[in-house]
Formats: C-alpha cells, structure tokens, sequence
C-alpha cells in the first residue's frame, strides 16, 4: 500500500485581498450594533495577525496583551503555542472592544450575545455578510469566494509585499514547514515582475521572415 502513489490533483492558486479590499471588508460592519463592533474587531485581528478561524474562536479575553510588546497568543495545529504582535490600529480597536466586552481572562474574546463562544459556522457566516456589504463600495470584492481563510491568506500576503522573509512570515503564521510558506511566492506577481524588470529583454523584430532569392534558390537546388 505504501507503493501507491498519492492521488493527482491541480493544485489552485492563493486568494487574497488587496489593501483597498481588506479597508471596505474592515469598514462594513454596522460600528452602532454591538455585533458590529465585535465583527471589525475580529476581522482586523484576523488580517492583520493571519491566526486560523479555529484560532479567531479559541481567544479568550486574557490572550491579548495590549501594553509594551502588544501581542495575541493563541493555540495552532499540533497544539502548538506561538505570540504574534499586535500593530497599534488593532491594540487601539481591541482595547475599546475588551472594554466594552468587559470579560474576565478566560472568558471568549468574540463571545455570541449570550456569551458562548462563536464557531467556525458562525465566523465563516459574517465575513460573507460583511463581504456583501463590502462589495458595494469596492466592487472587486466576491463574497461568494470570500471565506476566514482568505484573510489569512490576505495577511501572508500583505508580509510578503513588505519585503518580509518567508521563513519569517511561517513563524508568523504557525507553519510547521516552510514549503506551506512558498505558495505565496507562486502567488504574488509583484515578485515576479520585478524579476522581469531585471532582465535584458531579447531584441526579436516583429513580422515574419522572409529569406533572400539566393537562400530560395539553394533550397531548390536540393
């Protein structure tokens, strides 16, 4: 059995947002409803840290360091821990979420309205509302095709355009092996331009050739 070869299958190209798709998906929700302000919190810890939806869910309030060295510990695959950091727009968002939230340390950092913890159902469920909503104001957005995962990948990405090493951007996003990592460098076309830029370009003249008589009448001779 272990001489079978493993099944063939195409293997499809990352998606991801762009930043002018991941500001309308953060601006969608509806900042006067409480689950709205609960959403652009989620949302922006999401993109901008690429944790799993499994993650995203598992937080609880006492994850989340918001002083010197801000950061968000979770609990990944293979129940590995790993402390990514926090930029200063996400620590300011969490901190007003954590206040209006007012949960204890082991309480659900994005809690339901009756204080349960969110599943991956209920997550997947919201971006696309959000997405939908987003859409109107940044058309390039398709909600059908935008799922958590998309924010992961929108987040390795973003890592990727600012010059961030891949071995740094796996750390980052709890990849056991650094081969997870390289589908982004398939991914990204910016990378691959600029190789372009780098080369000669080879002279080739446009039209078709056409030989000379001489040419013509040596291959008649043949």
């Amino acid at each position: 059995m272990l001489a079978i070869p493993a099944k063939r299958f195409d293997k499809q190209l990352v998606s991801f947002l762009t930043s002018a798709e991941i500001d309308a998906l953060i601006d969608a929700p509806d900042r006067d409803r409480w689950e709205g302000r609960r959403d652009r919190a989620l949302l922006l810890l999401a993109v901008q840290t690429g944790l799993r939806v499994s993650e995203l869910t598992g937080l609880n309030c006492g994850d989340i360091t918001l002083g010197p060295g801000a950061n968000v510990r979770s609990l990944g695959k293979g129940r590995k821990h790993r402390a990514v950091p926090l930029t200063s727009p996400t620590r300011a968002v969490l901190r007003v979420w954590m206040a209006e939230r007012g949960g204890a340390g082991d309480h659900p950092l994005f809690p339901t309205r009756t204080g349960r913890r969110l599943s991956t159902d209920a997550v997947e469920r919201l971006v696309r509302e959000h997405a939908a909503t987003a859409a109107k104001r940044c058309p390039t957005i398709k909600p059908d095709q935008l799922h958590p995962h998309v924010l992961r990948h929108s987040c390795a990405m973003a890592l990727l355009h600012a010059g961030v090493d891949t071995a740094v951007i796996a750390l980052w996003l709890g990849h056991a092996d650094l081969r997870s990592t390289n589908i982004y460098l398939h991914a990204d076309m910016t990378i691959k331009q600029r190789a372009l830029e780098r080369t000669t370009p080879t002279s080739a003249s446009p039209g078709r050739y056409r030989p000379d008589d001489a040419l013509l009448a040596f291959l008649e001779s043949l």
